[in-house]
């Protein structure tokens, strides 16, 4: 039986996984993070000592690597779960997102996950508009410029506010103008805005989407 499928777009520190995987767990759903996904091939071409943004080779490393997303997140057999979430990648990750070769293929494998489990909770950028257009459920996820880069400096201990806020500014730019499936805000999304509020509260306003 099909169950519900659950899309959480939005921007870097805005929230997603943490709201995704929250509602997920209160629905008892699988979460997918999809952003771990391109995180995971950027440490791939990294770690084989391919330039993130060499399009041609990125793209056929896409194809074969073998990437495991769950609490875990294992890259070719080997855990990755702390590395993806490193500066080095998160300075490529956004050249990685836009290569159309790593995002055909990464979309393909969104899709054959939710296929498998008749549903989901799945978040990224592009779920809604792309991915799922389909979705049960849509939501685009966003809070102000200052609380996003607070969050994530408080997970970048080794940058400053000012580096990490620059940071995702420039990720903001690059997704949101990218050719291939950029990040927008799909039509039929609900859009929450997360600045200032307790996770709790943004959790029951997406499960109370799913209620109807």
């Amino acid at each position: 039986m099909r169950q519900t499928l659950i899309a959480i777009d939005g921007p870097a520190g805005s929230g997603k996984s943490t709201v995704a995987r929250a509602v997920a767990q209160r629905l008892g759903l699988e979460y997918l993070d999809t952003g771990a996904m391109y995180r995971a091939v950027t440490f791939a071409a990294i770690r084989r000592g391919i330039d993130p943004a060499d399009a041609e080779p990125v793209g056929r490393l896409a194809a074969e690597v073998d990437i495991e997303v769950a609490d875990a997140v294992t890259v070719d057999g080997v855990d990755a779960t702390i590395e993806i979430r490193s500066p080095e990648v998160t300075r490529a990750v956004s050249a990685v997102a836009a290569n159309p070769a790593v995002r055909r293929e990464l979309v393909a494998r969104q899709r054959l996950w939710a296929q498998a489990r008749h549903g989901g909770v799945v978040e990224g950028r592009d779920i809604g508009t792309v991915v799922f257009p389909h979705a049960d459920v849509k939501v685009y996820l966003t809070a102000d410029d200052g609380e996003r880069a607070t969050r994530r400096s408080k997970e970048m201990l080794d940058m400053h506010y000012d580096q990490v806020a620059a940071d995702i500014a420039r990720r903001d730019h690059i997704d949101s103008t990218r050719s291939a499936s950029p990040m927008a805000v799909a039509s039929d999304a609900v859009h929450i805005d997360s600045t200032g509020r307790d996770i709790d509260a943004v959790v029951e306003d997406v499960l109370s989407l799913v209620a109807g």
